[in-house]
């Protein structure tokens, strides 16, 4: 493995002892409690326990693990890289006694250089997604096109879901709704009383055709604009499983999960209809997190098995070849918007899996590289927080210094 100089004279064994940040506010002394339904997602004091043991809390399906795991190599000793952020110097290890990060992992060419958890937290653990999850919603209409269950991108919702017919996401093209832009009024928050919170309750009294029936005021035409919208994903999950007959995670589990060598079970939670909360609420382990960021730091393939469709994937993550509305610095301020999948500014393609409370997964394809972090975050938006810019000078120093450029 190439490394720059920096990187190579760095290499050490990390044996720091610090507490993370807020520890007795996330309820250390109380043995990080799990919370229920009604707290689980807005009241930190039970936000350890609950964002490592949803499905402990809410019904689930499962994604039964490989049995025979892919397996990591290991770097001999851990790269103390320093990496700058406002004028000052800082450590990995600074990083986590200042960030409330539950997980952090860092993999390059498939070998671990640094594996560090917070809060108690173990590998055994199932770390949630919450948002990330929906590049999995993603990857599971690369299959479906695959496999000619879905016929074209560029089909409406409609073809599949004939009872959305005349509603707005029923006349919305699978494509659009790939990018978050279907035009639909939307609002998401995380306030506990946005249009979010109102679809959540309307699932779970009516259903989820019904809660997406319940939406349908148009403030844009479709393809026009991006516009972060969690029940866009829903809509493709409902979509998904009346083209392919299956439930997400059945589909993924036999796609995804166990074709990449997961050493752990997953778990998905479900509506009372049973579809999937899409949207997020997908559960893995570090490692296998960090698995899934390997095989889309490699588009898709393990050794000479292409397990994620790469034309698609490439199409999914690569700015360049999305519309200009959806590129980096026009979607948002910061990031372009794929095929469900967050992509990076510059020339080379890098791309983010990214959930509320501070959840990411950076891949850089060219390098190999991959940053896996659970989170539990104060704000929702990190970006209202330090986490989102200091979580960035991390990652930037790992492409410039660890890359071997």
């Amino acid at each position: 493995m190439k490394r720059s100089l920096l990187f190579s004279l760095c290499l050490v064994i990390s044996t720091a002892a610090f507490g993370a940040p807020d520890e007795e506010l996330l309820g250390k002394s109380k043995g990080y409690p799990i919370g229920n339904r009604g707290n689980w997602f807005l009241d930190e004091t039970v936000r350890v326990g609950s964002f490592s043991n949803l499905d402990r809390i809410l019904p689930h399906h499962v994604l039964p693990r490989a049995q025979v795991p892919f397996a990591f190599k290991r770097a001999e000793s851990e790269p103390a890289l320093r990496y700058v952020f406002r004028g000052q110097r800082y450590s990995i290890d600074d990083y986590l006694e200042r960030q409330r990060v539950t997980g952090l992992l860092i993999v390059k060419n498939g070998e671990i250089l640094v594996e560090r958890y917070q809060y108690d937290r173990k590998p055994g653990d199932r770390l949630l997604s919450h948002s990330m999850a929906k590049s999995l919603v993603s990857l599971a209409v690369g299959y479906a096109l695959e496999d000619g269950k879905i016929h074209s991108l560029d089909d409406l919702v409609n073809a599949y879901v004939p009872e959305l017919a005349g509603y707005a996401y029923g006349e919305t093209s699978i494509r659009n709704l790939l990018r978050m832009a279907s035009g639909v009024r939307f609002t998401e928050e995380y306030d506990g009383k946005d249009d979010l919170a109102k679809f959540s309750s309307l699932v779970n009294r009516k259903g989820t055709l019904a809660a997406l029936q319940s939406f349908n005021d148009k403030e844009a035409d479709q393809g026009e604009r991006f516009h972060y919208a969690s029940i866009e994903t829903h809509v493709l999950a409902l979509t998904l499983r009346a083209a392919t007959g299956k439930n997400l995670s059945a589909y993924l589990s036999e796609k995804l999960w166990t074709r990449m060598g997961a050493e752990s079970d997953a778990t998905w939670i479900i509506a009372p209809d049973g579809l999937e909360r899409a949207g997020g609420n997908f559960s893995a382990t570090l490692r296998d997190w960090g698995r899934l960021g390997v095989l889309l730091a490699n588009d898709g393939r393990i050794d000479d098995r292409q397990i994620i469709p790469r034309d698609y994937l490439l199409e999914a993550t690569d700015w360049h070849r999305q519309p200009p509305a959806f590129a980096p610095r026009k979607a948002t301020p910061a990031y372009g918007y794929g095929y469900q999948f967050w992509t990076f500014p510059g020339e080379h393609r890098r791309f983010a899996l990214l959930g509320v409370f501070g959840q990411a997964i950076f891949v850089d394809p060219e390098q190999k590289l991959v940053l896996v972090q659970t989170a539990v975050a104060k704000n929702a938006r990190i970006g209202r927080e330090t986490m989102g810019q200091e979580l960035g000078a991390l990652w930037g120093a790992l492409v410039n210094e660890c890359g071997g450029r």
